[in-house]
């Protein structure tokens, strides 16, 4: 969700510092998922979850 308000606007994972962008980047990061839990707690599968596919609607699908 996005609040002009808070991180220059731009989207975030729950009410956390985190950006979809930041996530994506972690998971990018890190290869074990277990270790970004350990080094991220307040993440859940959920968020990752969520933040993929909140990047997938900028995805434009279309075969040319």
């Amino acid at each position: 969700m996005s609040n002009p308000a808070r991180m220059n606007g731009q989207p975030c994972i729950r009410n956390l510092r985190l950006t979809v962008r930041r996530v994506i980047e972690l998971l990018a990061t890190y290869s074990d998922k277990e270790e970004l839990f350990q080094e991220f707690p307040e993440l859940e599968e959920e968020d990752i979850r969520q933040a993929l596919i909140y990047a997938s609607t900028y995805l434009d699908d279309q075969v040319k």
